[in-house]
């Protein structure tokens, strides 16, 4: 079972997110600041992180800068209220955006891309091999759909 953290400093947003996760077979743990973040994330180990941009006091980009000098292979979803959020320019990119909503589909369909991702990431070598898989993801197919049919 994979294991989600979700970080959001609104109560609400977090009950909604891990009821909606749990029923779809994720363990859910959640945290209510970017206070002891680094530590939580040792602790809890999870597969994948959920995160606001804004939690109060701490910017979520901060806090994404601090898991990717750590927790480098560690999937990011970065939530937001704010339509601009992706375009943050001092941003370190996450492996995704979403713009927060009451209807989880579009995160839940994120999540479990980000998590199948994961899978292909670390090889059974136990070496990372993430850029050759974005390579490989990234060009052009020599063989259209339509040379096959």
């Amino acid at each position: 079972m994979n294991k989600i953290l979700v970080i959001d400093d609104d109560q609400g947003v977090r009950m909604l997110y891990e009821d909606e996760l749990t029923d779809e077979g994720y363990d859910v743990v959640t945290c209510g600041d970017g206070s002891c973040l680094m530590e939580f994330i040792k602790e809890e180990r999870p597969d994948l992180v959920v995160m606001d941009m804004k939690l109060g006091k701490y910017d979520g980009v901060d806090l994404l800068r601090d898991i990717r000098k750590s927790f480098d292979q560690l999937p990011v979803i970065m939530c937001t209220a704010y339509p601009s959020g992706s375009e943050n320019s001092k941003s370190i990119a996450p492996d995704d955006y979403v713009l927060k909503s009451s209807d989880l589909k579009e995160l839940k369909l994120k999540i479990g891309k980000a998590l199948d991702g994961r899978k292909q990431v670390v090889s059974f070598d136990g070496q990372s091999h993430r850029e050759e898989l974005e390579a490989i993801r990234t060009q052009p197919a020599a063989v259209s759909w339509k040379d096959t049919c």
